[in-house]
C-alpha cells in the first residue's frame, strides 16, 4: 500500500544517521539519477541565501513575478504548520499527492545500486526540485538553507543569486567568523551570472567571492537603491538585464523590510522580467509572509531567532498606548544566541512570559527567565509550552496590550495552530 505524506516524512527521519550533514556529493548523485541534473527545473532560477530576510525576499519575488503573468514555483524551509508549505506552484501549496510522487521518485533513485543515504533536508529538497520540474515554469525561486556552498539547494545553478544579510547563526555548522560565513553563503554564485547583494552591511568576502567568478555585482545602496517618497510610499532605482537604468515610483510599504523588497525587484529585473509599475505595486501591497511580523489581533508573531532579526523586530514594533503593556512571549532552541536576542528586544519589552520548547534542541523556560532577569527584564510566568504561555496571558491581557511572540519557528508554529486570546 502506498505511503501517505505523513508516513513518508516519518520514513525520511530514519534515512541518515545525522540530521544535518554538509556536502553535495550524495544529493548530486541522486539528482542525476532522477534526471534533475540533465535539464533546467525552470526557464529561470533565482536562489536566495542569507542569515535573515530570505523568506520575505522570496515571497516578494514570487508575488511580483506572478503579478506580471509569470508561472512561478518556490521552495522554502522550514514550514510552520504543514510540510506542504515548503513547495508552492503558481501560488498554491503542493498537494499531498504531488509531494508523495516526489518522495517516491527520490526513493527509487537513491535505492539504485549503490544505495545512497540522504538526510531529511536533502530528500525534501530533491522532492521539491522534482515537483517544480514537473511544471512548465517561467521562474523557480529557491531558498537556500542554513549554508550556501554546501547546501543541497546549491546543486542547482541559479541564473541570479541573492545574498540578503550575513550575521552569526548556526554557529555549530558555519562557525562564528563573519567573513567565513559570508564566503559560505556566497557559494551560490555562478561564473558570469549576476550576484545581488541585499544589505548595506555585508562582509567584503561576499563581493570578493563574486568578483573571483567574474559575476556582475549589484549591491544595495550602490547599484540599486530605495528612497522614501511622501507618506508610506517609496521609490526603487535599479538596472535591467541589459544594463539600462530603471525606476519605479509610489511603491507601497508591505510591512516587510524595504531592503528585501528592493533586492527582490533587482533580482527580477536581472532575470529578464520587464517590471511594470502597476503589477509591482499590486503585488507588494498584498504580499504576506506567515510568521514574519504577522499580526493576529493583539499578537505579533515573528520567527526571528538571532540578534540581527530581533533588532529589526524591536525597531519596527509599534508603540503601545500609554499605560498599556508590550508583552514578550519567548521560546528558543538551545543552539541560538538567547542573550543576543533578549538584549535586542529589551529596549521595547520589559514584561515577559517564557516558554519551554521540547526535543533535543529545546531550551527550558527557566533558563530563558534567568537570562532575561540578567538583562533587567521582569518574567511574570514560565510555561511548559507556547500554548500554555498563551493560555496564561488570556486572563491578563488588557484591551490595549500587545504581545510579541518570538524566538523560534517552533514557538510561532505552536501559536498559529490555536486561537490566540484577545482582550
Amino acid at each position: 500500500m502506498p505511503k501517505t505524506l505523513a508516513q513518508w516524512l516519518e520514513h525520511l527521519e530514519t534515512l541518515h544517521p545525522v540530521g544535518i550533514e554538509m556536502g553535495l556529493d550524495r544529493v548530486s548523485q541522486v539528482a542525476k539519477r532522477m534526471g534533475l541534473a540533465q535539464r533546467p527545473i525552470a526557464k529561470r532560477v533565482i536562489s536566495v541565501a542569507g542569515t535573515n530576510g530570505k523568506g520575505s525576499t522570496l515571497a516578494m519575488i514570487d508575488g511580483v513575478a506572478r503579478a506580471h503573468g509569470q508561472r512561478v514555483g518556490t521552495y522554502t524551509s522550514p514550514h510552520l504548520l504543514d510540510y506542504n508549505e515548503r513547495v508552492h506552484l503558481n501560488g498554491e501549496m503542493a498537494s499531498d499527492d504531488q509531494l508523495v510522487a516526489g518522495f517516491e521518485a527520490v526513493e527509487h533513485a537513491r535505492l539504485e545500486s549503490p544505495t545512497i543515504s540522504l538526510t531529511y533536508f536533502e530528500a525534501g529538497t530533491l522532492c521539491a526540485l522534482w515537483c517544480l520540474a514537473q511544471k512548465p515554469l517561467d521562474l523557480a525561486v529557491l531558498e537556500v538553507g542554513l549554508g550556501g556552498r554546501l547546501d543541497a539547494v546549491n546543486i542547482v545553478d541559479a541564473d541570479v543569486a541573492i545574498v540578503t544579510t550575513i550575521a552569526q547563526d548556526h554557529a555549530g555548522f558555519l562557525g562564528t567568523d563573519i567573513a567565513q560565513i559570508g564566503r559560505e553563503k556566497a557559494g551560490i554564485f555562478r561564473p558570469g551570472r549576476p550576484a545581488v547583494l541585499g544589505s548595506l552591511d555585508l562582509p567584503d568576502s561576499v563581493s570578493a567571492a563574486a568578483e573571483a567568478l567574474s559575476s556582475p555585482v549589484y549591491q544595495l545602496g550602490h547599484h540599486f537603491r530605495h528612497t522614501a517618497n511622501p507618506s508610506t510610499y517609496w521609490r526603487w532605482q535599479g538596472y535591467t538585464q541589459d544594463g539600462d537604468a530603471l525606476s519605479l515610483d509610489d511603491l507601497p510599504d508591505s510591512g516587510l523590510p524595504i531592503d528585501n523588497a528592493a533586492t527582490a525587484l533587482q533580482a527580477l529585473a536581472l532575470s529578464g522580467l520587464v517590471l511594470a509599475a502597476e503589477p509591482t505595486r499590486d503585488a507588494l501591497a498584498n504580499v504576506v509572509v506567515p510568521g514574519r511580523m504577522q499580526w493576529l489581533g493583539q499578537w505579533c508573531l515573528d520567527v526571528g531567532h538571532n540578534p540581527h532579526a530581533a533588532d529589526y523586530v524591536a525597531r519596527h514594533l509599534p508603540e503601545v498606548s500609554p499605560g498599556a503593556i508590550q508583552w514578550g512571549l519567548i521560546g528558543m532552541l538551545n543552539d541560538k544566541d538567547a542573550d543576543g536576542v533578549i538584549a535586542a528586544l529589551s529596549s521595547r519589552i520589559s514584561h515577559w512570559v517564557c516558554v519551554s520548547l521540547g526535543g533535543e534542541r529545546g531550551r527550558a523556560a527557566d533558563e530563558l527567565a534567568q537570562r532575561i532577569a540578567a538583562h533587567g527584564g521582569r518574567v511574570h510566568h514560565c510555561a511548559a509550552t507556547p500554548s500554555a504561555g498563551a493560555d496564561w496571558l488570556a486572563s491578563r491581557l488588557g484591551p490595549d496590550d500587545r504581545v510579541l511572540a518570538t524566538g523560534s519557528f517552533f514557538t510561532v508554529a505552536a501559536l498559529l495552530a490555536q486561537p490566540l486570546p484577545q482582550a
